[in-house]
């Protein structure tokens, strides 16, 4: 019973969700209903199609923005993207409603808040999880050494998994995608160096840059339907890198377990057990992102008149990415696990261990 010997614990702090007030696309965002103060700044952002309630990174931003509001005193703005033909429309909503500093959610707004940035130079905006081949200088990135982290979940799947296989699977073949990926092969592979075992991974072969791929971002019946082939083909463990996909991937797990099997959910971008309720009793752990605590940083600096356009860079060192806790799991994870896992992220913070994927921060 491989999953009763083995795993770890690495603790990462999450905030309580916000409440959200979205606005319509295309016309300047209304006022959220959150904050009050007195400030004339104002702190906006735009989501990618996932929506601000996606269980993952745009609702991850979304709490940063609104706590900064807390901080500040001021009242945010947001506009909650349907499509991708929304992004410039909400973009231009944002300018036209005097926004001092628009954060951008997710890969696939990297050329609308280009070319937003360079038509209102005077204004400061803020990406998550793209960063430009040539730094533009009022727009900061906010990106991610994933692949540090999902190295984590990877062994700590296979240590989890009864029947020797995983399973991985994203949701468009970006990037922000396939770091997830990457790592979680790589720790599936250092479980199988270091233990003598052969865990299978299904979904990813990291050599090719090669797997499955649902397609978007939104339509949770796919990935529902790749979780249940991947639970037909064995696998016990599963992580979706899918956003709002993810929750297809959470129903199939649930309803494996409800027929009689054993399987287990890591989530991605935020720790599902605290943002995914629906999902708790089958998650095992998560890879996170600290969106929140980022985009709070951002924000504040900004309107403390301290805009810097040099990128963040969250890793495993200041905690920009972690491995959540197991949660109701936790028992069933051996010390020897937990230990193993301990001294992996010591030596990746250390440089000891190098854990690289081609889409890893530059």
């Amino acid at each position: 019973m491989r999953f009763l010997s083995r795993k770890t614990g690495v603790a990462a702090a999450m905030l309580g969700i916000s409440a959200l007030a979205l606005s319509a696309c295309g016309a300047a965002p209304e006022d959220s209903d959150k904050a009050a103060g007195n400030s004339d700044y104002i702190g906006c952002i735009v989501s990618d199609s996932g929506g601000f309630d996606d269980q993952s990174f745009n609702e991850s931003s979304h709490r940063g923005l609104m706590a900064a509001a807390d901080d500040i005193g001021f009242k945010p703005r947001e506009a909650e993207s349907k499509s991708n033909s929304d992004f410039a429309t909400n973009l231009t909503g944002m300018m036209n409603a005097g926004c001092n500093l628009t954060v951008t959610v997710g890969f696939l707004l990297g050329d609308a808040t280009a070319q937003a940035a360079a038509a209102n130079p005077e204004k400061h905006f803020a990406i998550v999880d793209f960063q430009y081949e040539k730094p533009i200088e009022n727009v900061k990135p906010i990106i991610y050494d994933t692949a540090q982290a999902a190295f984590l979940a990877g062994y700590a799947a296979a240590a989890a998994s009864e029947t020797g296989t995983v399973a991985t699977f994203g949701g468009v073949k970006i990037p922000t995608v396939t770091i997830f990926m990457d790592g979680f092969a790589d720790g599936v592979a250092k479980f199988n160096e270091d233990k003598g075992e052969n865990v299978k991974l299904l979904g990813w072969d990291k050599k090719k840059q090669d797997g499955t791929f649902t397609g978007d971002f939104e339509k949770q019946d796919k990935g529902k339907q790749v979780t249940k082939n991947f639970i037909d083909n064995g696998a016990d463990v599963v992580m979706p890198v899918a956003g709002p996909v993810g929750k297809g991937a959470g129903a199939a797990v649930v309803d494996a377990n409800k027929g009689g099997k054993d399987v287990k959910l890591i989530w991605v971008d935020s720790d599902g057990y605290e943002t995914a309720p629906d999902y708790k009793a089958v998650m095992l752990t998560s890879v996170v992102k600290t969106m929140d605590k980022a985009v709070e940083e951002v924000i504040v600096t900004d309107a403390d008149g301290n805009f810097d356009a040099t990128p963040y860079v969250g890793t495993l060192e200041n905690e920009g990415v972690a491995l959540a806790p197991f949660h109701d799991f936790d028992s069933k994870i051996s010390d020897e696990t937990k230990s193993e896992l301990d001294a992996l992220k010591a030596s990746i913070i250390s440089g000891d261990l190098k854990v690289e994927s081609k889409a890893s921060p530059k």
